[in-house]
């Protein structure tokens, strides 16, 4: 990169951290609803701008460009399927969600079917997720790309990333995160269109038919291969990289390998509804809403954004591959091995070669940006979501009469300990090749996450669903998603040309089916176990089925809340009279303390901002206000909000048609 380039980077980075400063010194950081939820107070806009990058890592620019300069468009089914579920959020989970005035995803299965179980198990699970597949993917992703652009050392690049990202999660909780999201919005979607601009020019092809043209002839050339790497390559060999005959075709017929559309409408789904409907990191951002509007309104926001990435993304690899075929579109083996150290493919380099052989000085810094925001969005999103799970989840199961100070200071410590945990990945991550790393990746999250998706939609959309159904489905469910992802890594998948010698079961089932196997048993079952136990009771289901959302409050609603409320004030006012008992010597002290020693008081003055500890002569001021949410819609603005709805579901229609 050029100086200019690294003039761009630099820019990025003080500009993210002004925007994290300003908003960490004006948002309300020493409460559970700041923190977490940034108060409840965003609009619309701040909201989709949030939903987008936190979907959109610096995974999506890598495997999304090199799954279309490998396969074609079918890699676009995702963005359209998450532009559709979407709207499920906002129209059928989110207005149960903020009814119910939960926080996290494990208090709403409590507060649904009660006991403690469901709730500590899902928090768990989304731990061990969120550390071992989300952090992983985006850290491989964004090192590769520092790899190639700019040649830093990778463990050192990745560190000040992870480290910066959570210095801001730190200090700020969820109101830095979507305003420093919202700025990430802009740049990726900018940057990524030019690029696409450019790619498109550089090759001068006549519009999309032109690009279709080139990309179809876009194979390696043999005479080239043999004189560079000194190999022999053989064009009639079963493992020669054509362009696939249906590249250009998004849904595939049942039994492909890669997009068959009956598995992909049924089993990929219901993965999608976890990550899109029952996801921490997703739902948090929907919860931070000032209103119901506002949170539809976001989710609409970024459905109209997540028809881009098609554009953005997916056609960028495929106009890599007909720019640098020799590379990008490598002969499996040892050619693919000199090329990028992979035996099984190069397709990952696509967007950095892109990016690195086809922007001006100046433009690839920007790019560069980019791709650093698409990671920090990420993580910090994933940074500030498993932080709430684990303290309103897990902390106060262990400690329940933790102060609200007490909990502020844990949440931004497990941020710390996720970091450490993400720097110690890397060493890990290093020993994974960038295919078989997003093998994993979908292998986990379609094996474990349909049972989720199950219990939501099962406790969701029917009163009937008792505690032991759920449980007992998603205890099935997940035992045998994880069986199956097991015998994966024991019997792993054969190399182009060599014989499949793995089980039948595994090499006979596409992971889709399974997945929607794993889904519909998971209902099966937490419906026939439900049939047999003894149900909630009416009045207990009050704003926690899609179908009771609406219900009024009862004065049980009101006494449970008023209790949950009086047990924080309790130990807060306990807290309170011992510092009334000595507030005399300690006033005398700190200021004998102060006059001595002002550097130590301007320590602890930081200490104060960074974990959002309110000062002591604010301790009189009620840290959590008890709210009664409320799913009141303006009429008019209702009916434009379904107009948008209509239209919205109307173009992911139209264009998985057109595409397949």
């Amino acid at each position: 990169l050029s100086v200019a380039d690294l003039s761009v980077v630099l820019v990025y980075f003080l500009l993210i951290l002004i925007i994290g400063i300003a908003a960490s010194c004006f948002s309300r950081r020493d409460t559970v609803q700041g923190y977490f939820l940034a108060g409840r107070n965003m609009n619309f806009l701040m909201i989709g701008a949030s939903l987008f990058v936190s979907n959109i890592g610096s995974e999506h620019f890598i495997g999304l460009a090199g799954s279309g300069a490998s396969g074609g468009i079918g890699v676009g089914a995702w963005e359209l399927n998450a532009l559709m579920l979407l709207q499920l959020l906002g129209w059928i989970f989110i207005p149960v969600y903020i009814a119910s005035g939960i926080c996290t995803m494990p208090e709403y299965l409590e507060q649904r079917f009660g006991g403690k179980r469901l709730r500590i198990y899902l928090a768990t699970l989304t731990l061990v997720l969120y550390c071992l597949t989300k952090i992983s993917v985006n850290l491989y992703s964004g090192a590769l790309f520092i790899q190639q652009s700019m040649g830093w050392h990778l463990y050192s690049s990745v560190t000040l990333l992870v480290c910066v990202t959570a210095l801001l999660t730190v200090t700020g909780g969820l109101t830095v995160v979507m305003y420093t999201d919202s700025l990430q919005a802009v740049l990726m979607v900018c940057g990524a269109a030019y690029l696409t601009i450019q790619g498109t020019r550089f090759i001068s092809v006549d519009g999309y038919y032109g690009m279709k043209e080139k990309y179809m002839q876009a194979t390696p050339n043999i005479t080239y291969i043999q004189q560079k790497y000194n190999i022999s390559v053989n064009s009639s060999d079963e493992c020669f990289p054509y362009p696939r005959e249906d590249s250009f075709t998004m849904l595939k017929g049942i039994t492909d390998d890669e997009m068959p559309w009956l598995g992909f409408l049924l089993g990929q789904t219901p993965s999608s509804i976890w990550y899109w409907c029952t996801d921490q990191v997703i739902v948090q951002r929907a919860l931070a809403a000032r209103s119901l509007s506002h949170a539809q309104g976001g989710t609409l926001v970024a459905g109209f954004i997540k028809i881009l990435p098609m554009y953005i993304m997916v056609m960028p690899g495929m106009i890599s591959r007909v720019l640098f075929t020799n590379e990008i579109a490598c002969v499996p083996g040892e050619h693919c091995y000199q090329v990028c150290e992979s035996e099984s493919g190069c397709s990952n380099l696509a967007y950095p070669k892109l990016v690195l052989r086809v922007m001006p000085s100046g433009a690839r810094g920007l790019m560069m940006a980019v791709m650093i925001a698409a990671l920090m969005s990420d993580l910090d999103s994933i940074f500030n979501s498993a932080s709430t799970i684990f303290t309103l989840d897990l902390w106060k199961r262990l400690r329940k009469s933790a102060t609200n100070t007490e909990l502020m200071i844990v949440g931004r410590l497990f941020i710390i300990l996720l970091v450490g945990i993400s720097i110690a990945w890397v060493p890990i991550i290093l020993q994974f090749q960038g295919g078989q790393l997003f093998f994993y990746i979908q292998e986990v999250t379609n094996y474990i996450s349909p049972p989720i998706a199950a219990i939501f939609l099962t406790a969701i959309l029917w009163k009937g669903c008792t505690e032991k159904g759920a449980f007992y489905g998603g205890l099935v469910g997940s035992s045998l998603g994880l069986a199956r992802l097991i015998t994966i890594f024991i019997f792993k998948p054969p190399k182009c040309g060599e014989e499949d010698t793995r089980p039948s079961f595994l090499s006979s089932m596409h992971y889709m089916y399974f997945s929607a196997i794993l889904f519909f048993l998971t209902i099966c079952i937490a419906v026939l176990v439900s049939l047999f136990t003894k149900k909630s009771a009416a009045e207990n289901l009050a704003h926690l089925t899609y179908w009771t959302r609406n219900d009024s409050y009862t004065a049980a609603d009101c006494e449970l809340k008023l209790m949950k409320s009086d047990n924080h004030m309790k130990s807060k006012k306990a807290k309170s009279d011992i510092q009334e008992e000595s507030h005399e010597d300690d006033v005398s002290i700190v200021q004998e303390t102060t006059e001595k020693c002002g550097l130590k008081s301007c320590f602890y003055k930081s200490v104060r901002f960074v974990c959002g500890i309110r000062n002591p002569a604010d301790s009189n001021e009620s840290s959590d206000e008890v709210h009664f949410p409320s799913v009141a819609q303006n009429p008019r603005v209702k009916i434009l909000l379904h107009i948008a709805l209509l239209c919205i579901l109307g173009c992911g229609v139209f264009m998985y048609i057109f595409w397949s």
